[in-house]
């Protein structure tokens, strides 16, 4: 009988959807805070995140279902044993993300951040010129699920698309030009919109430097989902403050949390929110991790083991397919 640990917070119509699924397996339902390393020790399957640290109690792991759409920390050598399989959650969370994206988006062009000052203050103020996404460009970095999803927004609002990925591949429709990360330096001068959504990785640490945010048209928007370490903190400060940039907005940091003295806080035209973008805000959110589980948990207990979905390359730490 095989042990199978769940640490998202499931209902039960999702334990019975599971179990139907498992029929003949012994589940475990628990949480991040509270799962030990006595109930994975002989787990063969874990669906939900564990502390990465603990994963060292696993000594029957075959495979472990994320609930996160980035699994870098997975990825470190030595977290997981060799032959373990590793899938994460892309595909759920790029429906919320997106439109949290599209909303930033309007909140630096409108300068909305500046009104909800005003009106903590009690001040009847007009804060000037405003931009527009109808006609404008936008260079999203990173063609994941959350970055597609984006760029087909953008695209729908009228702004002309641009994407840049890893590797090559073909242009689909809601992109009007496509390029792999070699063409970055060329391109950060068209766009009025750049828009990261990255693992990290060596390859994505500091991306975005103070050269490369030198080389952002003046006045663009800079906006970042993926991962904190993606920009350099410090050069994105005298951007800010050098007026160089219309506004940036933040969903991560590097470090997370934020000190509460660190001069992001208090760069101009700067937005941070607590990495809330994803979670479990949406319930379709959730939904949707839930079936990629449901699915990938057929899969695997059918053999097919390269049929499921998601499946980490632990070299990039991004998927395969």
């Amino acid at each position: 009988m095989k042990k199978i640990v769940v640490t998202i917070p499931v209902e039960d119509r999702h334990k019975e959807y599971f179990e139907k699924i498992g029929d003949g397996s012994a589940f475990v339902y628990t949480s991040p805070s509270a799962v030990t390393g006595e109930d994975i020790r002989d787990a063969e399957i874990i669906i939900g995140n564990v502390e990465p640290g603990l994963l060292k109690e696993a000594e029957n792991l075959k495979w472990i279902q994320l609930n996160s759409a980035g699994s870098d920390n997975y990825c470190i050598p030595g977290v997981l044993k060799p032959g373990v399989i590793l899938t994460n959650a892309t595909g759920a969370y790029g429906l919320a993300i997106s439109e949290y994206m599209v909303g930033m988006s309007f909140m630096l062009q409108n300068k909305f951040y500046r009104y909800c000052r005003n009106q903590a203050d009690h001040q009847w103020k007009d804060e000037g010129d405003v931009t527009s996404v109808w006609g404008s460009a936008t260079l999203v970095v990173g063609l994941g699920d959350i970055g597609g999803e984006y760029a087909k927004r953008m695209k729908a609002l009228g702004s002309y698309t641009i994407g840049v990925r890893r590797t090559p591949g073909e242009k689909p429709e809601y992109l009007d030009e496509i390029y792999t990360t070699d063409s970055l330096d060329e391109l950060l001068p068209r766009a009025d919109f750049v828009a990261l959504s990255l693992p990290n990785s060596p390859s994505t640490y500091h991306i975005m430097d103070e050269r490369r945010l030198g080389l952002m048209k003046p006045g663009a928007y800079l906006l970042n989902v993926g991962r904190g370490s993606a920009i350099d903190g410090d050069a994105l400060c005298r951007a800010l403050k050098e007026g160089h940039l219309g506004g940036c907005g933040v969903d991560v940091t590097d470090p997370e949390p934020l000190p509460g003295d660190h001069p992001l806080w208090d760069a101009p035209r700067m937005v941070i929110t607590p990495h809330i973008s994803g979670q479990y805000h949406l319930k379709e959110t959730f939904e949707r991790i839930v079936r990629i589980a449901g699915e990938n948990l057929e899969k695997f207990l059918d053999g097919d083991a390269d049929g499921m979905r998601n499946l980490v390359d632990f070299g990039t730490g991004y998927r395969k397919r």
